[in-house]
């Protein structure tokens, strides 16, 4: 009979299993990209290893590739991880009380996967104990974070040799989808999606993808305005 702690690291695990299907072929394609724009299997993976962020990665490498400023590279990558910010303070209630180094190691794993699992189960079971959160969590990354590494390797490791035809692509969009989604509970949210994707369509012209940064600032003000209008509501 497993003890609580094992129970939550097990549970972990399958909550974040059926992200598998996207993890493997979005690393996959990272690692055939980054190849085909000129990075080594050594500097592949040291991008992988040291950036751990599937969506900042392909932006950065495709400004890479327009020989975009160093500095839109840098400001890009950082204003798609920005979100990172909002799924740590969402954290913060239930993991904020474990020591500080183990607090730093759940900001590296903190991706979309292990957020998207964890909040979905510190909601349905909030009176867990501190230990079994933090065992949840690091179940979570368990069975994506060597997927995510392994599957960088091999993409980096084959290359072109992975035929177009498999479209492997198609787990970019996928991933996010399935993360996003059962995420627009309220008014607020759908307003910020809704705004994101008129302003990226809208300004999809602008180089280098300033378009999606400028997007993403007009959907959070969008976000927070509606939110401020709805509790203004809410006090009358």
């Amino acid at each position: 009979m497993l003890s609580p702690i094992p129970k939550a690291f097990l549970r972990g695990c399958l909550a974040s299993a059926p992200f598998i299907i996207v993890v493997v072929p979005f690393a996959l394609l990272f690692g055939v990209v980054a190849t085909e724009a000129g990075l080594n299997v050594a500097q592949v993976m040291l991008f992988s290893v040291t950036v751990f962020a599937g969506a900042s990665q392909f932006a950065a490498l495709q400004l890479m590739q327009e020989q975009a400023p160093v500095l839109i590279i840098l400001a890009t990558a950082l204003a798609i991880n920005l979100r990172m910010v909002m799924y740590s303070v969402a954290m913060a209630p239930h993991l904020g009380g474990a020591r500080l180094e183990v607090r730093a190691l759940m900001a590296y794993f903190l991706v979309d996967q292990s957020f998207a699992a964890s909040a979905v189960e510190f909601e349905r079971r909030p009176h867990q104990s501190l230990p079994e959160k933090v065992a949840f969590f690091f179940g979570t990354v368990a069975p994506i974070a060597p997927l995510w590494f392994g599957a960088s390797l091999a993409g980096a490791l084959v290359g072109e040799a992975i035929s177009k035809d498999y479209a492997l692509d198609f787990a970019v969009p996928i991933t996010f989808l399935a993360i996003c989604a059962p995420m627009l509970r309220s008014l607020p949210h759908i307003v910020a999606a809704g705004v994101s994707i008129a302003g990226a369509l809208t300004l999809s012209f602008l180089p280098y993808g300033t378009g999606l940064l400028l997007a993403a600032c007009l959907a959070m003000a969008a976000g927070a305005a509606c939110e401020v209008a709805l509790e203004k509501r809410r006090v009358r």
